[in-house]
């Protein structure tokens, strides 16, 4: 599952109902550019990320879609 695919899934499933201007305005941007994000015809910002990942309560990997596994490296 791509990343525009969780996001639609991320908002979808939020209760109460939240809207793509919702989001929008969450992330200071119009409801044409998140759109833009859902449908994959543009690139998500870093920290754009970032605040949808404190939103929603998740990581990062998870809306990347990256496998919980992945060794990290030590400091």
């Amino acid at each position: 599952m791509d990343y525009n695919e969780k996001l639609r899934m991320l908002r979808e499933d939020r209760e109460p109902k939240t809207t793509q201007q919702d989001i929008a305005d969450l992330l200071c941007t119009t409801q044409q550019y998140y759109s833009e994000y859902e449908n994959g015809n543009r690139k998500l910002p870093i920290e754009h990320l970032a605040a949808l990942c404190k939103f929603y309560g998740v990581s990062a990997d998870y809306i990347l879609g990256l496998p919980e596994n992945l060794k990290y490296p030590k400091r």
